[in-house]
């Protein structure tokens, strides 16, 4: 059992800048990817992967804007946000996928202002 808690979300200006967390903690082992999605209304879309060997994968409208890391001591995953737009506001997901499990944390709302 995985559990996930997401933060750092909020209120924002266009083109600034915010940082979420998700912290993991239960049964931490065998981690084959995190992830953070995004859903708006209408739109449910993955945004970030980041898998157990450290690469990485962008959905097109975030590439050279949000970059995905980890810190394996932590068992946290973040998502840097910079230069962010109003289409960017969602709530925020973290997503763990262990062996056949996926786990979901209970999302961070990130609104933009334009």
């Amino acid at each position: 059992q995985v559990q996930l808690v997401e933060s750092g979300g909020g209120l924002v200006q266009a083109g600034g800048s915010l940082r979420l967390s998700c912290a993991a903690s239960g049964s931490i082992f065998s981690i084959n990817a995190m992830s953070w999605y995004r859903q708006a209304p209408g739109k449910r879309e993955l945004v970030a992967s980041i898998f157990s060997g450290g690469s990485t994968n962008y959905v097109d409208s975030v590439k050279g804007r949000f970059t995905i890391s980890r810190d394996n001591a932590k068992n946290t995953v973040y998502l840097q946000m910079n230069s962010v737009k109003p289409e960017d506001t969602a709530v925020y997901y973290c997503n763990v996928v262990q062996g056949v499990r996926w786990y979901w944390g209970q999302g961070t709302q990130v609104t933009v202002s334009s």
